[in-house]
């Protein structure tokens, strides 16, 4: 009975990764709480992973008002750039 609900490492780590994005269903949840049980390391890997989502979430909100573009000239030099390698 308990045999469908147990997961290698490398699926746990990728239903952490959905879960966190909510593309992940109640039971593939569940069979990874299970997987937690006998895991510490995808634990590990669960925490770590939920601290990286929200720095990048924090970073990310400041950077929302900025443009990250090159200017006029830059985009000349590049262009230049790539027609002397072609």
């Amino acid at each position: 009975m308990f045999k469908n609900l147990r997961i290698t490492c490398d699926e746990a780590t990728m239903i952490c990764d959905k879960s966190q994005y909510g593309a992940s269903t109640l039971l593939n949840r569940l069979k990874l709480n299970i997987h937690f049980i006998g895991c510490k390391k995808c634990i590990l890997y669960t925490k770590q992973n939920v601290k990286l989502t929200d720095l990048y979430k924090g970073y990310s909100h400041s950077c929302k008002g900025e443009k990250h573009t090159l200017s006029s000239e830059d985009k000349e030099a590049l262009k230049k750039t790539f027609k002397l390698k072609s």
